[in-house]
């Protein structure tokens, strides 16, 4: 029994020669690690105090360094924490993280398995710059900002999900990430940052949804398999050069007001046609040096944004959109769960557009109203 007591110990002080770290308030940041590499399982206490933090550069360009696994223990990974470690292919991050730091996982040329877990709440500047073998991401919903270049040069990235939660997306996140092929845009953010898709050669769709009101300076440039985009009504500016040089660019979508446009939006888009919604404002024969063209959907819509939308003299109203010289009714019930629809108005869409108000809606606790062909 003896032995065996004497020999724990002594494998137990070996683990802890392999780091070096700091202790403060009762949590230990390592600082360094001096093992021999391969998989490595960092341990969640060196000499019984708990370790919190991966510290800044602590496995910095440690070519043995195949895998890591971070305990539970740990709420954030520092600055440079495993910048330029050739050989890393996996990461096990745990639920406890909540931040990663500028460069934490920057040059890690050949890591392909690494999870985000949902208590991340930032991605700092170039987190994931150059992790050339990473092929798919899912960022959750936790996370609110994805910092500068976080995943530039992330040559063989596929696929990006990004759930609601996120804000800002930075300058330069997914720069020249060249084999991305699609991406959504979720109504969380409100800003798309400077070249954040620029030279992505691959992106084919960009789905933007409703919540982003700023598309950044040459946030797409170089898109060149880009066809089609459609920019949501809550976009109210779109800065210099955010679509230029995507030349297989066929159609761009409106569903609001005309944007304030800076210079060269769409320059060299040379196929491109802006499409705009019927009772949408701004619109001329060309917008940023591309002719213009009513879009009509493949059904009605109701527009439910600008002055002529909500209460006003005449009662409760609304425009309608969809094709011109084409006839849409309005019906009103009062229950979803058990709905009875009456007919309320019919209207002819003049030049794609038509407004409906009405008059008796406060004489009901709830009103529903639907479209449809008479």
């Amino acid at each position: 029994m003896a032995a065996f007591v004497v020999f724990h110990i002594c494998a137990f002080a070996q683990a802890q020669s392999d780091y070096t770290y700091t202790t403060n308030n009762g949590a230990i940041t390592i600082t360094g690690y001096t093992g021999p590499g391969g998989a490595v399982t960092i341990p969640d206490e060196l000499n019984g105090i708990t370790v919190t933090r991966i510290g800044d550069m602590a496995f910095a360009r440690l070519s043995d360094l195949v895998s890591v696994t971070i305990p539970d223990s740990v709420t954030s990974i520092g600055n440079d924490a495993f910048y330029c470690c050739f050989s890393l292919t996996s990461v096990t991050i745990p639920n406890s993280v909540t931040s990663i730091g500028t460069n934490a996982f920057s040059n890690c040329e050949v890591l392909t398995d690494i999870t985000i877990p949902n208590s991340v709440t930032n991605i700092g500047d170039s987190a994931f710059k150059t992790c050339r073998f990473i092929r798919n991401i899912t960022i959750p919903d936790s996370v609110k900002s994805i910092g500068s270049y976080a995943f530039s040069e992330c040559f063989g990235l596929i696929s990006i999900s990004m759930t609601n939660g996120i804000i800002n997306i930075g300058d330069w996140a997914f720069y020249y990430s060249l084999r991305l092929e699609s991406v959504t845009i979720p109504n969380s953010v409100t800003s798309i940052g400077n070249k954040a898709f620029a030279a992505c050669f691959g992106l084919t769709n960009c789905a933007i949804l409703n919540g982003v009101t700023n598309i950044g300076d040459s946030a797409f440039v170089l898109c060149n398999n880009l066809t089609s985009v459609t920019i949501p009504k809550s976009v109210t500016s779109i800065r210099n050069n955010a679509f230029r040089s995507c030349i297989n660019l066929n159609g761009i979508y409106f569903k609001g007001n005309a944007s304030s446009l800076e210079e060269d939006v769409f320059f060299d888009c040379t196929n491109a046609t802006v499409y705009y919604l019927p009772g949408t404002s701004g619109w001329d024969t060309a917008y940023g040096g591309r002719p213009t063209a009513q879009w009509v959907l493949p059904n009605p819509q109701i527009l439910n944004f600008g002055n002529d939308f909500g209460v006003n003299s005449n009662g409760f109203g609304f425009t309608i959109s969809w094709a011109t010289n084409v006839s849409v009714a309005v019906d009103a019930c009062t229950n979803l769960a058990n709905p009875t629809w009456s007919p309320l108005q019919t209207n002819t869409l003049t030049d794609g557009m038509a407004h409906f108000s009405d008059p008796e809606w406060t004489n009901y606790p709830a009103r529903i109203y639907r479209l449809r062909t008479p």
